[in-house]
């Protein structure tokens, strides 16, 4: 009497269940092996969910986080006066918002428009939340400091951030900084507050 023998479909139900075992083990060991050294040395690339940086204090420098430490391009000008105070220098196009002990709480770069006030002592005035400056740009945190030759000179800044396009033959006093930077001058000059222009 002859032997049966197992059925065709018994065969390659096995076969390909020990296919699959032998792959499963293979990528296991792949795995659990030595990356290659190409893949290592790559840098990690950026991605939209990392964390992001923390945002600097009103102690910190508002544009080259030198913060607490003053280099000495960063200092606040000798010749500026005393006591608590907004500093804004001509030629360094920079400002200083200075506490009562004379220390800089922050520093930063301006662009100024085509009109430079004169130096000398002046006090934050009137604040505007938001409006259109001289250059048709919309713009917010508003310290208006000076009157001069017909024109109001004003600390702000636009309201998308840019930096001012060039003004095409128009007179603007307007001195733009960026958002951060208008913002902590916005809460750091109230009405009244010291403004010091020094060359």
């Amino acid at each position: 009497m002859a032997s049966r023998g197992l059925p065709t479909w018994a065969w390659v139900t096995g076969l390909t269940s020990a296919a699959i075992v032998v792959v499963i083990g293979l990528a296991v060991q792949a795995g659990s092996g030595p990356k290659p050294a190409a893949l290592d040395d790559r840098s990690p690339v950026a991605s939209a969910s990392e964390t992001p940086r923390p945002k600097k204090s009103l102690s910190e420098d508002g544009e080259d986080g030198k913060g607490g430490e003053e280099s000495a391009g960063t200092s606040v000008p000798a010749e500026s006066g005393t006591g608590r105070r907004l500093v804004y220098g001509l030629e360094a196009d920079r400002v200083w918002l200075v506490d009562a002990g004379d220390k800089a709480l922050r520093s930063f770069t301006v662009w100024p428009g085509t009109l430079d006030p004169e130096p000398g002592e002046y006090e934050a005035g009137t604040r505007t939340a938001a409006t259109t400056g001289s250059d048709g740009v919309a713009i917010e945190h508003v310290v208006y400091f000076a009157f001069s030759g017909g024109v109001n000179f004003a600390f702000s800044h636009a309201k998308d951030g840019a930096s001012p396009a060039p003004a095409d033959g128009k007179q603007t006093a307007g001195v733009r900084m960026k958002v951060q930077d208008g913002a902590a001058l916005w809460e750091f000059a109230s009405t009244g507050t010291p403004v010091v222009v020094v060359p």
